[in-house]
């Protein structure tokens, strides 16, 4: 047999409650560093020389990872040589 339960005490609890701002009200900071600008576009780079491995390859399944970390060298080579350069 289930055991009953006891009735709950209230118990005075301080909770606080956040709000959300109206919208407008708090001015809206844009931070955009170089960094992050150039890894989305290495990363877009990587990206699109992985899909080119890929229809070389024939579209074969299973060799994702493969492409991936074969075009990231790559991609990172071509970078680090335009950069000493």
């Amino acid at each position: 047999m289930a055991k009953a339960k006891a009735p709950r005490t209230s118990q005075s609890t301080n909770k606080q409650v956040l709000t959300m701002p109206e919208a407008g009200s708090v001015p809206s900071v844009r931070k955009t560093s170089p960094v992050s600008s150039s890894s989305v576009d290495l990363t877009a780079q990587i990206r699109e020389r992985a899909y080119q491995l890929s229809q070389e390859r024939g579209n074969a399944p299973g060799h994702e990872n493969e492409d991936w970390l074969k075009a990231e060298r790559e991609v990172l080579a071509r970078q680090s040589h335009l950069h000493t350069a």
